[in-house]
Order: structure tokens, then sequence, then C-alpha cells
């Protein structure tokens, strides 16, 4: 039989840095392939359609929903997001690791959707660093910084449903961090990966 691959989802408070830490993770590792997930949201600057997200308009996510597309969506922050059937069955069952970038809440519903996948929750150093990335961005006003800065209070918890977390204090060290875990994962060692990363001993360390 060939391989399947390995569903690796990484969730993360807005802010947080997971989509540069995906890109930077399959441009590391040529095993790994990211999921194009849908958004109703409008293309940030830089952003490309079917590179970065499937960009649609409302109507056409509804569509999609309602026939049954997706393995996951979700509402956020006023945008709709998901991931479809077609995006992460074709490359698993090719033989392909497929990262899938996914918001706190569609993760929920992959856990029974896609039960075998591994959940990575990437962690902001403090919410003090979380306030100061978002400014940086220089697109969202003070209210749209607030209001994530809350949702973030309310996702921290579900860290704790992960396998497991990571610390993004610095991108090259999160990136190789989350790779250690991907190549553990592959080797079959997830014992050893779980008294390093778990949630409770990365937020003890």
């Amino acid at each position: 039989m060939p391989r399947r691959g390995i569903p690796l989802v990484v969730s993360a408070p807005s802010g947080t840095g997971k989509t540069s830490v995906c890109h930077r993770l399959v441009s590391e590792d040529a095993g790994l392939e990211l999921s194009v997930s849908h958004t109703t949201r409008s293309p940030r600057p830089g952003e490309r359609d079917g590179v970065d997200y499937h960009f649609v308009s409302r109507q056409e996510f509804e569509h999609l929903v309602a026939a049954g597309a997706f393995l996951e969506h979700a509402e956020y922050r006023g945008n709709l997001y998901g991931t479809s059937r077609a995006a992460v069955e074709g490359p698993l069952a090719a033989g392909r690791d497929l990262l899938l970038e996914i918001e706190v809440q569609g993760a929920r519903q992959l856990r029974t959707q896609l039960p075998e996948a591994r959940r990575i929750f990437l962690l902001p150093p403090s919410r003090k660093e979380l306030e100061r990335r978002l400014r940086a961005r220089g697109t969202e006003s003070e209210e749209v910084i607030a209001r994530r800065l809350e949702l973030a209070s309310q996702e921290l918890p579900e860290v704790f449903r992960y396998d497991y977390a990571v610390l993004n204090d610095e991108l090259e060290a999160a990136v190789g961090r989350v790779l250690e875990i991907v190549r553990g994962e592959r080797e079959g060692r997830r014992a050893e990966l779980a008294l390093r990363f778990g949630p409770g001993l990365v937020l003890q360390s």
C-alpha cells in the first residue's frame, strides 16, 4: 500500500506569525505541501489568488458549503474561511504531507472530520509582543487591534487541545522547532515529541 501523507494543522491567534512560519516550512522541507484554503476576505498586499488563498465571494462560499465541499469552515472577524475536501484528500492520498494553516474555530471541526491530523499551536512570546506585531502590520485600526487581542485571550486556552505547542519568539527558531515535529512524526517518535513539545511543558518552560 502506498504511504498516506500526514496532515499537520497549524493554528495560532492572529498576529502570532503562523503564515510566515508555514511559508518557511514548505520552502525548507520539500516533503511538505501547503493546503490552500478558501476565504471571503480581501487579499492583503502581495497575496495571490490560488497561492495564498482561494479568494471567493460570500455567495460562492455559501454555495460550496451547501454542496458539502468543506471539511471545515468558520467565520472569523466577519470573513468566512474553509478547507475543501479536495485540497486535503488529493495530496494525502498521493503520499504528500500536508500543512493546514487553520483558525482555532475551524481546527475544532477537523478533530472529527480529520482525526488523524496532528495539531500544532503557535504561541506568541507575550501579549505585549502580540500587540506590537499587530500594530507593525499597519493595516488595521485601533478598534480592530483591540478586538484581535481580546479574541487572542479567548483562543490561547485552546492550546491544551493540541498535540504540540511551539513558541514563536523568533522566526528561524520557531520554524526549526516545527520542522523537528514534522520529522519526528514521519519517524513515529510521538512519545519523544510529546516530552519536548507538549503544551503543558512548553508553557512551563
